[in-house]
């Protein structure tokens, strides 16, 4: 449930109840795995029950004990403008990750260059890189930033994390609307604005998507009024895909 917290999951439980994840994830691999999470202010919204930044934690909680069962090293980086967090891959660090998943908040602005930069310095060795934000960059910024890891032979998925309000723009009464990383204040007429907003959210990810797979970079844009099942799907065909190339 929203807000609870995540160390108090029983992930027993949650395998016994989800057993077609459980048997996809039980092959032994050793990999290092590592989740990037983006605790930006932006992530901070949510129009319905859970925020952005709550439905990525669950993602990353969830992607963090299925891959630890896997006997795979995990880590944890969260960011904004900069690396707040870093926690590196190692298989006995499960616990310490998701302690510092139900701590994170998001507070400050954000941008991926300068915290990736020195994420791909700090990952030496190849492995699975995901990475959970809601891209609020322009589509060339997000990839030339992202392609470092994918330079680095890191195997890459990209889960864009977006408030079905975001997507739709449902808002009816005119209204000032809030930038929550630069707290500047925009004057909008929804109904004037919808029909355009809604175009340039399309081409945003469009552009986002498209470039992101020439780069060999997998994407999945994640709806967060929506269940895990097609984020945790994804991954699963991505990672097989991965493990039958090596």
């Amino acid at each position: 449930m929203p807000g609870d917290d995540i160390r108090r999951i029983d992930w027993k439980l949650f395998g016994r109840s989800d057993r077609h994840y459980i048997k996809l994830f039980e092959a032994d691999t050793n990999t290092n795995f590592s989740v990037l999470l983006d605790v930006s202010a932006s992530m901070s919204y949510g129009s319905h029950e859970v925020s952005k930044l709550d439905y990525a934690r669950y993602l990353a909680a969830c992607l963090t004990f299925f891959s630890n069962r896997q006997r795979d090293r995990v880590g944890l980086v969260t960011f904004d403008h900069d690396i707040v967090e870093y926690v590196p891959p190692s298989m006995k660090h499960l616990d310490t990750i998701l302690h510092l998943l139900d701590q994170a908040s998001a507070g400050r602005a954000g941008s991926l260059r300068d915290p990736l930069v020195k994420i791909t310095e700090l990952l030496g060795r190849k492995g699975i890189v995901v990475i959970i934000s809601d891209l609020y960059e322009r589509p060339e910024e997000v990839v030339n930033s992202i392609s470092l890891l994918r330079a680095r032979g890191h195997d890459v998925i990209v889960f864009h994390v977006l408030d079905p309000a975001e997507l739709s723009f449902p808002f009816e009464d005119s209204s000032s609307f809030e930038d929550l990383e630069t707290r500047e204040q925009i004057p909008v007429i929804p109904n004037r604005l919808r029909d355009d907003y809604k175009r340039l959210v399309t081409e945003h990810v469009d552009s986002v998507q498209r470039r992101l797979t020439e780069n060999r970079i997998d994407y999945v844009l994640l709806d967060t009024s929506k269940p895990l099942d097609l984020a945790l799907f994804q991954y699963l065909l991505a990672r097989e895909r991965w493990t039958r190339k090596r």
